[in-house]
């Protein structure tokens, strides 16, 4: 039985698709399902668009890896990462990570773990448009911080 779902893509996902697919073994008590989405405005200034690259094998690998190490920690039965990358404008939708577990609390703690890594850990590159022009993004010391109380 597949456990993993790992995609980076172009093109917007399905939200209700992927929750389907983690609540579907009847052991699932619990599913919990992050996504985040291109803001307004970051850093003080308004933002138009963000821009994501990759590097698609090291990207691929670094997801898996993330995966394997809450898999490690937590009892967790299906989890699923959709990483958009291209050109996306506010409002829409960059990232999901799905956890479904027998019980909430594992489902909780895994899911912003992986979250919390991913931000600090998968090879993502952002730039983002902005009323001053473009600019990249560098990681930000609270993911980091978020990352670090993991390894306590």
């Amino acid at each position: 039985m597949e456990q993993l779902r790992i995609a980076v893509q172009e093109h917007p996902f399905d939200q209700q698709l992927e929750y389907q697919w983690l609540s579907a073994p009847h052991a699932v008590g619990a599913t919990v399902i992050f996504v985040g989405k291109v803001r307004d405005v970051n850093l003080g200034d308004s933002v138009s668009s963000l821009y994501l690259e990759h590097y698609p094998a090291m990207t691929e690998k670094a997801l898996a890896d993330i995966v394997e190490q809450a898999q490690a920690r937590w009892d967790i039965q299906r989890v699923s990462i959709i990483h958009r990358v291209g050109l996306l404008q506010t409002g829409d939708e960059i990232v999901l990570v799905g956890v479904s577990s027998a019980h909430r609390g594992d489902a909780y703690h895994a899911n912003e773990f992986i979250m919390d890594y991913l931000k600090t850990r998968a090879p993502f590159w952002k730039k983002e448009q902005t009323q001053h022009g473009e600019r990249w993004i560098e990681g930000r010391e609270s993911d980091q911080l978020a990352a670090e109380k993991w390894q306590q």
